[in-house]
């Protein structure tokens, strides 16, 4: 019997701690839910003050749309039969005037180079040259040069380029004066076609296209100077056939055909009705280092034919 009454104590007991248990948690319970109900409320306030400042947002942009801008407007002063008014108008957008090139100038570039030398000695000029007394000791003024330049509308190069210098081993001219060298246009869209036309070298004689500046000595040998056509004004075909074909080789075949006055440079009449035709072939069947310097085998051959009526 004890046991009995042992047993159902401790059961009330074990339901009283229960009890006095769940009553807080019933109670953290529902401060919980208060605490999301009053949160959700506050997000939907949120959002609908949102809503009311975006709708806003686009009322004013759409006045602003419609609105002229900012310096648009112009005041003018119209008269109705009684009264002057004074009237904002919207002015009238004249469209802007613009200036634009036909292609992309791609590189314009300024050179020049001079070259000077010291003659002395006891010989005896040529008779007819430069008479027939000693030649003087002199400073020489060889080149002087100044030259432009530069690529256009993708596809044109060109040079424009004069001397200060008038004077050569085989000319008589002892005098400064400014004259035209290169004076050319090239049209390089195709690279195994190109066509050029101006005053420059005709192509034929490798020392006389050798570039001054690459010389080993400031003047060539005198049967270069002889038999050479130096500059002229005319028109040639050229290019190099493997520069599409074989990019690596591109130097290894280069053709030049051209026909020119035949009179020299800085003339621009023919002095007859013949012209000058000059061909040259190149082959370049080694191009790399020796020694580790840049070096390279270079062929070529040319054809010339000028005709002057006597």
């Amino acid at each position: 019997m004890f046991i009995k009454k042992f047993v159902l104590r401790a059961a009330g007991a074990s339901l009283a701690v229960i009890l006095l248990t769940a009553q807080p948690l019933r109670a953290e319970s529902s401060s919980e839910t208060a605490r999301i109900e009053k949160l959700e409320r506050a997000v939907e306030l949120l959002q609908k003050r949102n809503a009311d400042l975006q709708a806003e947002i686009n009322n004013l942009k759409t006045r602003q749309a419609a609105y002229p801008p900012e310096g648009k407007l112009k005041k003018k002063v119209a008269y109705d039969g009684k009264t002057y008014v004074e009237k904002a108008v919207v002015e009238e957008e004249k469209p802007p005037v613009s200036v634009q090139q036909r292609g992309p100038e791609l590189k314009l570039v300024l050179g020049g180079f001079i070259q000077a030398n010291f003659e002395d000695g006891d010989v005896s000029a040529f008779e007819g040259r430069f008479g027939q007394t000693a030649l003087k000791d002199r400073f020489r003024l060889r080149r002087a040069r100044i030259s432009l330049t530069g690529e256009f509308a993708e596809q044109f190069d060109f040079k424009m380029e004069g001397d200060f210098e008038n004077s050569d081993g085989t000319s008589p001219s002892n005098r400064t004066d400014f004259s035209g060298t290169d004076i050319w246009l090239n049209w390089h869209r195709f690279p195994a076609a190109q066509i050029k036309i101006g005053q420059y070298k005709a192509p034929f004689g490798l020392e006389q296209l050798t570039p001054d500046t690459a010389l080993f000595i400031i003047e060539r040998s005198l049967p270069t100077g002889a038999i050479t056509p130096e500059r002229q004004i005319g028109v040639e075909l050229w290019g190099k056939p493997f520069t599409t074909l074989w990019p690596a080789q591109k130097d290894l075949l280069t053709y030049y055909a051209g026909i020119f006055n035949g009179n020299g440079r800085n003339i621009n009449n023919n002095d007859n009705n013949n012209f000058m035709y000059v061909g040259r072939l190149e082959l370049m069947p080694f191009k790399g280092k020796v020694f580790g310097q840049a070096s390279s085998l270079k062929l070529g051959g040319d054809v010339l034919n000028s005709r002057d009526d006597h």
